[in-house]
């Protein structure tokens, strides 16, 4: 095991959690690196070593397990899933999905419905609670007016 300094450590996780946050915004390896305050390409090698994998494959991971629980938990369609979670193209996510799960998302979905569980939450408030805007969003405004 290579000992990491506590200094890289907090560097890695600081980039990694810009991944966690931003997973379905279009992300970058540079934009990654520079919260870390490290070249991209040290960056890279380190969270590989870290963590054993690249960081593209960090993102993509993070970006599946969103989709999973979206196709399980939301009345959305595929195609609206694969464009939540940050992917640009319905055949890259397809086959992504594939190669990570097992199954294609409709498949998923199908299991998933099958085994029951909670209704899907209705697509539409899935959107309205995702969707950007210039104001506050829905869970800054209840802590704002929380802190009232």
């Amino acid at each position: 095991m290579v000992r990491r300094s506590p200094q890289l450590l907090a560097a890695l996780r600081r980039g990694r959690d810009v991944a966690d946050r931003d997973f379905a915004q279009p992300l970058s390896l540079e934009a990654m690196a520079r919260a870390a305050n490290l070249s991209k390409f040290h960056f890279a090698r380190a969270f590989a070593s870290t963590y054993g994998e690249t960081p593209r494959a960090y993102v993509t991971r993070r970006r599946i397990e969103r989709a999973k629980n979206l196709l399980r938990a939301a009345n959305l369609t595929v195609t609206e899933v694969c464009l939540l979670v940050g992917f640009e193209s319905l055949g890259s996510f397809s086959s992504r999905f594939r190669a990570l799960v097992g199954v294609s998302p409709s498949d998923y979905r199908r299991t998933a419905v099958a085994r029951g569980g909670e209704p899907p939450i209705p697509g539409c408030f899935v959107l309205m609670w995702t969707r950007p805007t210039g104001e506050l969003s829905n869970r800054e405004e209840a802590r704002a007016t929380a802190a009232k």
